[in-house]
């Protein structure tokens, strides 16, 4: 999620302004200068620090980069090079390996178009590595208008699930985030363990990190993936550390005796 998606200020489900909301082929473009490197197969594609974001209601951010910055000798055409009402694609090809058609741009010249003339786009996942200034980038770039704020709750968090009580506390982490309902994480130790098992789906998450995923076995019936927790936190979540969030449209979840979906 970001401020373009959601209930972010700029997504669909956004608050109200005095304008209205922006409109379908609204985009805005901010210079973003810090470091960026892309890396496939032991070699650099990408090293600009002269990236801009682009950003369209509805959308993810874009990150564009100059196409001086790109090692062109890695790229080939994709077939269907660019026509007049859309952008180029270019495969990236290093010793073997190929990445189809991950560099893209750049989006178009007609009226209307972002100033991003002699810019491409690079598919974030088509890369082996990810760099922003030296640290690497997990999942994804990350959006600077995005946040994550984690506070200490006394409100009172009850879990059943077939008149079963999963969890309960009056301790939570009440987990903020940009686009998103807040998220109430239970400490471990006011969960029943023996309900839970683990599962192998992992989510992944630019701002929180690896979602470790857990089943629930309780009253004669087996919920997959009914909660998840931040075994590896990014540095924004780390207080919901030893803390587990249910989903709540799969099990029953109140917060202060108010459900929540």
């Amino acid at each position: 999620m970001t401020s373009t998606l959601g209930s972010g200020p700029l997504g669909p489900g956004g608050g109200e302004s005095g304008s209205g909301p922006p409109s379908e082929d609204w985009w805005y473009v901010e210079e973003r200068p810090r470091r960026m490197r892309a890396v496939l197969a032991g070699r650099t594609v990408l090293d600009s620090r002269r990236g801009k974001v682009l950003y369209r209601r509805g959308e993810p951010p874009r990150h564009w980069f100059p196409l001086a910055d790109v090692h062109t000798d890695l790229l080939i055409p994709a077939d269907g090079d660019r026509t007049d009402e859309g952008p180029a694609n270019w495969s990236v090809v290093v010793d073997g390996r190929t990445a189809p058609e991950a560099v893209t741009g750049p989006p178009g010249k007609h009226s209307d178009a972002p100033p991003l003339d002699d810019h491409v786009t690079i598919d974030f996942g088509a890369m082996d590595r990810w760099f922003e200034e030296d640290e690497p980038l997990y999942a994804g770039p990350r959006d600077p208008y995005h946040r994550v704020d984690v506070r200490a709750s006394s409100r009172h968090v009850l879990v059943t699930h077939k008149d079963i009580t999963v969890a309960e506390t009056h301790r939570p982490k009440l987990l903020f985030e940009t686009g998103l309902p807040v998220r109430c994480y239970v400490p471990f130790a006011d969960v029943d363990l023996g309900l839970l098992e683990p599962s192998g789906t992992v989510s992944e998450c630019p701002y929180k990190g690896d979602g470790q995923h857990w089943h629930l076995v309780a009253g004669g019936t087996r919920v997959s993936d009914a909660a998840w927790s931040l075994p590896h936190p990014m540095p924004e979540a780390l207080p919901a550390t030893e803390h587990i969030c249910f989903y709540g449209d799969k099990v029953h979840v109140e917060v202060d005796g108010e459900r929540v979906h």
